[in-house]
C-alpha cells in the first residue's frame, strides 16, 4: 500500500463540475480582478470566522505584514513569535519594519503560553504573534489577559488552523486582527498562493484594504492614500475558495474521525502526539508525532511507502537570515525539532491507510528496539552545524 502524505486530487474531484463552472463564467466576463467573487469569498469567510471584516490578500505570509503594518509597527518595534513556525511568521515581522522576538513552547503542545509572551516583553515590544500551530488554537484567553495588560496588539498566525475553535470561537476572532493562507495544501486550499486578514476593528481593515491595493480607497482608481502595494486576492482564486468553503466542516470532520483513528493505532507505540487542549478543537492540519529515532524511522517509513513530513525540523532563530539576533537558547523548540514527524494526514484519508502506517510504524519500532520517546532538554548550540 503507498500513503502519499496530502491527497489533493480526492479533494478536487469532489469539486471538478463547480469549479469548472465558475472558471467558464469568470472567463466569458473576463473578470479576473476584484469583483463579485473577491467580495463575496470576503462576505463569507468573515461570517465564517465570527468576524465583521475580510481583506483578500494575495498570500498568508503578506497577511500578516500588512496586519502588523496596519497596527502600527515601527522600525526597531519587537513582535513576539515562536521559534517553532514557518519562517514566514518572522519574515513578516522583518517586512512590517520590526524584529522578531522568538519565544520557547510548551513541550506538549508545542505552541507559546502566556508566561512566555510576559516573560519575553520588554519596552519596546508592540505585539505578539500567536501561531496556531498544525491546527490547534493556543490559550488565546491567558495570552489576551497578559497583552492587554502590557499594552501590546495580539496577532493571530491562523494560516494552518481553518475552522478551529477556542472556547467555541473560531480562530480569526480571538485577536486584534489575523491572517490566514489559502495555499494549496491548507485545509482551505486555492489553486495557487491565496490569503485573507480578518478583523473586527472597522479601521484595522481599512488600512489592510488600502494597502493591499496600491493605498487606493474602494472606487477611486486614481487617488492613492498612502504607499501601498499589488497585495490582492484574485477573483479566480476567490471563486474557488468559494466552492470549497462549503465542504470546509466536512473536511474538517474527516480530519478528526482521522485523528481519532491515529490516536488508537498508535496507542502502545513508543510514539507521543502533539496534546490538544481541552478547550480546543484543532482543525488537524497536521498529524504530528515525537520519537527520539525520528530520522530512522522516516527512513524505515519511506522503504515501506509512507510519506511524511517534518513541520520544521531547523528553528527560525537558527536559520542563517536570522542568526544575527543572537536569541537565547530555546531549549524545547530546539530539542522538538529533532524528533517531530508528521504523518499523512488529509481528509479522504482511509481507515486502511491509517493503519498501514501504524503498523509500519510499529516494525520500524521492533527493528529498532522499541527505544522511549522522552523529550529531554539537552544543551544549546547556536553554530551552523546545528542549524544543518
Amino acid at each position: 500500500m503507498n500513503v502519499c502524505f496530502l491527497d489533493l486530487r480526492s479533494m478536487h474531484e469532489e469539486i471538478a463540475d463547480e469549479i469548472q463552472e465558475v472558471w467558464s463564467r469568470i472567463c466569458a466576463q473576463c473578470s479576473f480582478v476584484g469583483a463579485e467573487y473577491v467580495g463575496q469569498f470576503e462576505q463569507q469567510w468573515a461570517e465564517y470566522c465570527g468576524t465583521a471584516y475580510c481583506v483578500g490578500v494575495a498570500d498568508g505570509t503578506v497577511g500578516l505584514e500588512l496586519s502588523l503594518r496596519a497596527l502600527g509597527i515601527r522600525p526597531g518595534d519587537e513582535v513576539i513569535v515562536p521559534g517553532n513556525t514557518f519562517i514566514a511568521t518572522a519574515e513578516a515581522v522583518v517586512k512590517a519594519g520590526g524584529v522578531p522576538v522568538f519565544i520557547d513552547v510548551d513541550p506538549a503542545t508545542h505552541l507559546i503560553t502566556a508566561d512566555g509572551v510576559a516573560a519575553a516583553i520588554t519596552p519596546r515590544t508592540a505585539a505578539v504573534v500567536v501561531v496556531h500551530l498544525y491546527g490547534q488554537p493556543a490559550d488565546m484567553d491567558a495570552i489576551r489577559a497578559v497583552a492587554i495588560k502590557a499594552g501590546i496588539a495580539v496577532v493571530e498566525d491562523a494560516a494552518q488552523a481553518h475552522g478551529a475553535t477556542w472556547q467555541g470561537k473560531r480562530v480569526g476572532g480571538l485577536s486584534d486582527i489575523a491572517s490566514f493562507s489559502f495555499y494549496p495544501g491548507k485545509n482551505l486550499g486555492a489553486f495557487g498562493d491565496a490569503g485573507a486578514v480578518v478583523t473586527n476593528d472597522p479601521a484595522l481593515a481599512e488600512r489592510v484594504r488600502l494597502m493591499s491595493n496600491h493605498g487606493r480607497p474602494p472606487n477611486s482608481p486614481h487617488l492613492h492614500e498612502l504607499v501601498g502595494g499589488t497585495h490582492r486576492l484574485d477573483a479566480l482564486q476567490a471563486a474557488i475558495l468559494t466552492v470549497k468553503l462549503k465542504r470546509l466542516d466536512a473536511w474538517n470532520a474527516a480530519r478528526e474521525r482521522a485523528a481519532r483513528l491515529y490516536a488508537q493505532a498508535l496507542a502502545g507505540l513508543p510514539v507521543e502526539l502533539v496534546q490538544v487542549a481541552d478547550e480546543a478543537t484543532s482543525s488537524h492540519h497536521l498529524t504530528v508525532i515525537r520519537t527520539s529515532h525520528r530520522d530512522e524511522l522516516r527512513r524505515l517509513l519511506a522503504a515501506e511507502n509512507v510519506a511524511t513530513g517534518i513541520h520544521y525540523p531547523i528553528p527560525c532563530h537558527l536559520q542563517k537570515a536570522f542568526r544575527g539576533l543572537n536569541t537565547p537558547p530555546l531549549p524545547m523548540v530546539e530539542r522538538l525539532a529533532g524528533r517531530i514527524l508528521s504523518l499523512p494526514m488529509f481528509p479522504h484519508i482511509s481507515e486502511a491507510q491509517i493503519r498501514h502506517v501504524a503498523d509500519a510504524i510499529a516494525r520500524a519500532f521492533d527493528r529498532l528496539g522499541r527505544s522511549g520517546v522522552g523529550v529531554a532538554v539537552e544543551p544549546h548550540d547556536p553554530s551552523p552545524a546545528a542549524a544543518r
